[in-house]
């Protein structure tokens, strides 16, 4: 499972020109899911996606909260191509991408692992061609991997 975790002051996110999801102060999450991955590596991440302190606390721009903390918000958007291999030929390759039934499965089970925080979770629209507008606080963007034991 790949995800990439981007601190915004606000990010939304439009199908078919109307937004179906929109938030103010969190984390944008951009999820991959690979063919491996079980309910261990949905649960890890989710885990790790609400208690990384990405946040400052004060004027030293130190990271000292977690979006739990500062009870921020998240915008959970499915993302296939985090699999594109492109070390051969000019088309990515995305075989070890899940396949589409397996990976919206598992996408919706992190996204319901999110929402047991108690945060406001919004979504993407999983499969759609989507128009994502991302305001990167920092810019802070950190890339998370857990691969399947």
């Amino acid at each position: 499972m790949r995800v990439i975790i981007q601190r915004v002051t606000a990010s939304q996110v439009t199908v078919a020109d109307a937004i179906v999801g929109r938030i103010g102060r969190g984390l944008n999450l951009l999820v991959g899911i690979a063919s491996t991955d079980t309910t261990a590596e949905l649960e890890w991440m989710a885990r790790k996606c609400l208690e990384l302190r990405l946040f400052p606390e004060g004027e030293d721009g130190r990271f000292d909260r977690s979006v739990q903390e500062i009870q921020g918000e998240l915008l959970v958007i499915s993302q296939f191509t985090l699999y594109g291999d492109c070390r051969k030929g000019r088309r990515p390759s995305f075989d070890q991408a899940a396949p589409p039934d397996r990976a919206e499965m598992l996408y919706l089970q992190f996204v319901d692992l999110l929402r047991q925080s108690g945060l406001r979770v919004e979504t993407g629209q999983f499969g759609a061609a989507m128009q994502v507008a991302i305001a990167n606080d920092g810019p802070v963007t950190i890339v998370l991997e857990r691969e399947a034991a």
